[in-house]
């Protein structure tokens, strides 16, 4: 019967000041939570609004197309692990929004085997290649590795103007890339190889 006993002191017992300190815990509690839920969503909003190359390839004019349709185009030559192509990714989207309807904007991944002809035919060696086609298709232009915004504008402004470009041989950093594919010859073709094949 201990528990029905008055308080002899007649103060309140010390419940009600942890229950103050226990709601300010969880108020803080629910309000970092709630920081970081908007942190997290925006983060992801960020994300989302990024342009891939992925994105740019499904967006490309495809090669045939361009190839036919009369108008200039700009030709890049691209891998998904480039790292400079990929810094460039946000700014080919920008020219091409600028551009649309004036220049085909065409992508070839190197990784892709379907387009090793043309790897060999514009001599691709380090990527991003840029090939600046006239609206006949003929090559007039090459940009290797990133190169600033104003440059590929100032390319695409004298591609869309049909004037020659002033910067036809424009370099900047590129991704290593070398295709597998070697001349090969029968060792017998080669008339100094009769040598090796004599036997003592």
């Amino acid at each position: 019967m201990a528990a029905n006993l008055p308080n002899p002191t007649g103060t309140s017992p010390a419940k009600p000041n942890s229950t103050v300190g226990t709601r300010i815990r969880n108020l803080l509690i629910v309000l970092v939570a709630i920081a970081l839920s908007v942190a997290v969503f925006f983060g992801l909003q960020t994300q989302t609004t990024s342009v891939s190359l992925n994105s740019l390839a499904e967006e490309a004019t495809p090669l045939e197309i361009a190839l036919k349709n009369g108008k200039p185009t700009l030709m890049e030559f691209y891998a998904n692990w480039c790292t400079s192509c990929q810094a460039m990714a946000p700014e080919i989207n920008a020219l091409e929004q600028q551009y649309q309807g004036q220049v085909n904007f065409v992508m070839l991944n190197v990784d892709n085997t379907k387009w090793l002809p043309e790897v060999l035919h514009y001599r691709v060696d380090g990527i991003p290649h840029f090939v600046f086609l006239n609206q006949d298709g003929q090559a007039i232009a090459n940009a290797i590795g990133e190169q600033p915004r104003t440059i590929m504008a100032a390319n695409l402004e004298a591609l869309v103007a049909g004037s020659s470009l002033p910067y036809a041989q424009a370099s900047g950093q590129v991704s290593a890339f070398s295709t597998a594919v070697k001349p090969t010859k029968p060792a017998g073709d080669d008339p100094r190889s009769h040598g090796s094949q004599v036997v003592n």
